[in-house]
């Protein structure tokens, strides 16, 4: 089996790994690393949770480390683009963690916070940048980043930067990039307009694929309930109830739904915080911070916020809204099952709502079995014509044997989060702290 000190990466970075207790890499660090060293282009198929932020972090440390160049001021010699602020923020401190020993520098460049402590951190020049689009443009209106002297480009979460509108910015920002550049490009769906940015911005790339494009993971446990509207709340709030429901993701089409829901569990007695767009940096990285510590055991969150969450130990996803793109169905399942565990996705469907199940199934090329909620006139009642039949009747096995109330909140019985003894949420006997990774760097 390969280990990381196979992959002839610097004795610093193989140093901080022993550290974090890596030992053995991803498959898509073992078929990156070699090749992105030599300094090729480099073309990634991956989901979250397969450890590609290792993946180009490790080689852009050792090149860093082989050829030490100071920056210029305001420059960086290493770009990374993310979508969101919360992945923005998770790549940086990867870099900060593998990069321990090797005294590199890095700053965040983010929208919802202040604009003058960045200009301050850039004013001397980085090693690494990890950026958000539309700040960065900002910025380099303003003179106050230079891109002309970086060496390497990462666009992570390519298929989300479509998703957010930003494939123009990218376009503006690399056009600003030196033509003499190593290209990273990394995402999890390849729609054509990500694909013709990809032949845009790469030179005779490796191409590295670990997961089938517009798959799920297999460790996903999946299924459906067929519910009325109305009665979602009622059916979340029962569901949260079970031992087994530990540390949960709630996905909402907007943002007021996910105050809405997130309000309606803390009414019922379920720790829960919403996450998304409208919410303050400080309010989102205090509700993050939360969730992973086990304070809170459900987060609710829209798409967008949500990208970039990296928690470990989520054992189920619930998908109270069914997105309106199918490819968003993967990314959110995509939040339960990471670094090797197994974990359980569930959908709400109600009847409008029926024509996004199909176009998921279609994608995910797999039928989802299905548990019908609804009530007798809502069963009787004609199905929309854009709304296919499912196949029914198939209880969720998390859900077989179970009495709804069995956590009901009335004679101090176990609320939610409770069922593995420690009260939090978190995993039996790690005191809330982040769970073992098991020897690889599963690090989004």
């Amino acid at each position: 089996m390969t280990q990381f000190s196979d992959l002839g990466l610097a004795g610093t970075i193989l140093r901080a790994l022993s550290e974090e207790g890596y030992t053995t890499p991803t498959p898509i660090q073992a078929q990156a690393i070699p090749p992105l060293l030599k300094g090729h282009d480099l073309l990634g198929i991956a989901q979250t949770g397969t450890g590609k932020t290792a993946a180009f972090a490790l080689p852009i440390i050792n090149r860093l480390l082989e050829y030490p160049v100071r920056p210029i001021a305001c420059g960086a010699r290493v770009l990374i683009l993310a979508p969101t602020r919360e992945l923005v923020a998770q790549i940086a401190e990867s870099f900060r963690t593998y990069g321990r020993h090797a005294h590199i520098t890095v700053a965040v460049i983010v929208g919802g916070v202040g604009h003058q402590p960045q200009v301050k951190a850039m004013a001397r020049g980085v090693d690494v940048l990890v950026a958000t689009p539309g700040r960065l443009l900002d910025h380099m209106s303003g003179g106050t980043v230079k891109l002309s002297a970086t060496e390497v480009i990462v666009l992570d979460e390519a298929d989300h930067m479509l998703d957010l509108g930003f494939v123009v910015p990218i376009r503006k920002i690399i056009s600003r990039l030196p033509a003499k550049r190593q290209s990273l490009f990394f995402s999890a769906t390849m729609p054509r307009e990500i694909a013709t940015l990809a032949n845009e911005m790469l030179t005779d790339p490796i191409e590295v694929a670990v997961t089938p494009v517009a798959t799920t993971a297999e460790r996903v446990g999946q299924s459906v309930y067929l519910v009325e509207t109305k009665q979602k709340r009622d059916l979340l709030v029962e569901l949260l109830s079970g031992v087994d429901f530990s540390r949960v993701i709630v996905f909402t089409r907007t943002k007021r739904g996910a105050d809405k829901v997130a309000t309606y569990l803390s009414d019922a007695g379920i720790a829960a915080a919403a996450i998304h767009g409208n919410k303050s940096q400080g309010a989102r990285q205090r509700a993050l911070a939360d969730f992973k510590d086990g304070r809170t055991g459900v987060l609710v969150a829209t798409d967008i916020a949500a990208r970039g969450i990296d928690v470990d130990q989520v054992s189920h996803v619930v998908n109270f809204e069914l997105p309106d793109v199918a490819e968003s169905y993967v990314h959110r399942i995509g939040r339960t099952a990471r670094a090797g565990a197994e974990g359980t996705a569930i959908s709400f469907c109600d009847n409008e709502e029926r024509h996004l199940l199909r176009q998921i199934e279609r994608l995910t090329r797999q039928t989802l079995p299905a548990t019908d909620r609804r009530s007798e006139a809502a069963k009787n009642a004609p199905e929309t014509a854009a709304a296919p039949a499912v196949r029914r009747g198939a209880r969720p096995p998390q859900q077989q044997n179970r009495r709804p109330d069995q956590n009901a909140r009335p004679g101090g019985q176990r609320r939610f989060g409770q069922g593995n003894g420690n009260g939090n949420g978190a995993a039996p006997g790690n005191g809330g702290r982040r769970p073992s990774r098991q020897g690889d760097a599963r690090t989004n």
